[in-house]
């Protein structure tokens, strides 16, 4: 146990060299870390938005819109199923075209004895919620009969509704991730409060414009077919056609456009849209590229509409409507329209995180100052320092020599801390600065218990070496016990929690290992060699614990 290889004792020496080396630009400012030579490690710990202020939105989600999407799909379902219904019928039913009322989907059945053939087709379109690990809750729709003869009514569910909502905040939270992570940072923080709201805390931010502009745009992107007859001003003068719908252009001066309201391909099926510049024109543009789904359907689409317009929608909104003048069959094209290179590298970013199931709104929104954090900074750096002389100046009066080295495997525990933090990218909050406090602490416990197991051997009569050894030998298998259970708690915060809960849960765990190291192979090769050193000088040793 005390016997070390020499490839042993490198390994140990390069793994604390390391640790310094990937702490160091923690210690130093930026202007000096921007002269340092391209090859050292030049990353530094991020600072939560409680040590360094930023931004802090609320955002909320507009719920009867998603509810008003949802209808809409289920008006479609019907329509779809009862046609796939008649394919497989020698006597077609008659249906009137449904529609969406009062919070529901109504169809009407011409003939009264189809109606039991519909509502047995239409309730295959009902889906149980929960799972099968943790048992049903319901279902996410009813369909029932009306109260008029022939007419069928399908309606969401309260608990479809909340596990709609439910579904679509986790959605918006991954969109926004992926948003912001574009934006060049994987600091900010997105999660969930409360039944429909997103809190997201950006530090480092203070002016909130680039953010806002980002976040808040649904980019919801849709192909649609263009009325071949009918112009928007004729339906506005007429009615409306069934199954079409008038969109507002982009563009302030140009005319709307009545357009087929279900989409010939949607944003879902993009896998790529980047930035760039047509070669003609010379102006901003959104080149995509579809995945094997969308590319089939945009080229069949194509061609089979080869002279027609069809148009390119954002958030209800038409972009441009180009004519058709070959089939388009690679799955790829580009966007057009008023864009800067800015706004068409924001909305490419948008495109490829996906869209937002439904628009979030700004509830509340404040900048946080640094004052507060350096406040916090301040005095965490006090308590760790009045923390660590204490803890280096018991350490040393109780164990002497011994707790000198394992002083100095504490400074090298919280110098491994520091560096892997800084490798991972690890946030570091108020609660991560208690964290690190606490695994300094976790770290003298070991070797607490290490020496006292030592010292235990030692008034059972063996001999230095032998209470040594067994002193280590032993105690590794409390340090381990008492440490894993540590890490599931870790775990367990990590998992449930969110924000500084989990930043409290990272600097944990990671401490947790670098505690075990330095206990076991740091100290224990110091005290090797101190032991080799004292048996070269003296055949009787004195340990000095």
């Amino acid at each position: 146990m005390l016997h070390f290889a020499r490839w042993k004792m490198l390994a140990i020496l390069v793994t604390c060299l390391a640790g310094l080396l990937f702490a160091l630009p923690n210690f130093v400012s930026k202007e000096t870390l921007a002269s340092w030579p391209s090859f050292l490690p030049k990353r530094q710990m991020a600072l939560g938005l409680d040590l360094r202020g930023g931004a802090h939105l609320l955002l909320g989600m507009d719920t009867e819109e998603l509810k008003s999407d949802w209808l809409k799909t289920m008006r479609e379902d019907t329509r779809r199923t009862l046609l796939e219904l008649n394919k497989t019928r020698p006597d077609k039913i008659s249906f009137n075209p449904a529609t969406v009322s009062g919070g529901a989907v109504q169809v009407k059945i011409n003939d009264a004895k189809d109606v039991d053939a519909a509502l047995k087709e239409l309730r295959k379109l009902i889906q149980p919620l929960g799972s099968a690990v943790f048992g049903g809750s319901g279902n996410d729709i009813e369909v029932t009969t009306g109260a008029e003869p022939g007419v069928i009514v399908l309606k969401p569910t309260e608990a479809g509704l909340q596990a709609r909502v439910a579904s679509a905040i986790s959605a918006a939270i991954e969109t926004i991730n992926r948003r912001i992570n574009n934006l060049g940072t994987a600091e900010a923080t997105v999660v969930r409060q409360g039944r429909d709201r997103v809190l997201i805390q950006y530090p480092g931010l203070q002016d909130t414009k680039a953010l806002k502009d980002l976040i808040g745009q649904t980019a919801k992107l849709t192909f649609h077919a263009v009325h071949p007859q009918t112009s928007a001003e004729e339906a506005r003068r007429t009615r409306v056609p069934n199954g079409f719908k008038i969109y507002k252009s982009d563009r302030a001066e140009e005319v709307d456009y009545l357009l087929q309201e279900a989409p010939i391909v949607t944003g879902e099926e993009l896998v790529d849209a980047q930035p760039g510049f047509d070669q003609r024109t010379n102006e901003a543009i959104i080149s995509f590229r579809f995945n094997q789904s969308g590319a089939r359907k945009f080229g069949k689409f194509t061609s089979d509409h080869v002279g027609a317009p069809f148009a390119i929608v954002l958030d209800d909104k038409v972009l441009s409507a180009p004519v058709i003048r070959e089939p388009i069959l690679g799955g790829s094209g580009q966007i057009s329209g008023s864009f800067t290179v800015d706004s068409a590298n924001t909305l490419a970013i948008q495109l490829r995180s996906g869209a937002l199931p439904a628009k979030l709104t700004i509830v509340e929104e404040r900048t946080v100052g640094p004052s507060l954090g350096a406040d916090s900074i301040e005095a965490g750096t006090r308590a760790g320092l009045i923390g660590a002389v204490a803890t280096i100046v018991m350490t040393i009066i109780a164990y002497g020599t011994f707790g000198l080295y394992a002083v100095i495997g504490l400074v090298v525990n919280g110098l491994l801390i520091i560096a892997l933090m800084s490798a991972v990218g690890s946030t570091l909050t108020l609660p991560g600065i208690a964290g690190l406090v606490l695994t300094i602490g976790m770290a003298v416990d070991a070797n607490v218990l290490i020496f006292e197991r030592i010292r235990e051997e030692l008034r059972a009569g063996k001999s230095a070496i032998a209470a040594i050894d067994a002193g280590f030998t032993r105690a590794i298998v409390t340090i381990a016990d008492s440490q894993l259970t540590t890490l599931v708690a870790a775990f367990i915060m990590f998992w449930l929690g969110s924000g500084p809960i989990r930043g409290f849960a990272v600097t944990l765990t990671i401490g947790i290992f670098t505690s075990v190291f330095t206990a076991v192979t740091v100290t224990r090769l110091l005290i090797a060699l101190w032991l080799k050193n004292a048996r070269a000088k003296s055949s009787k040793i004195e340990v000095p614990i």
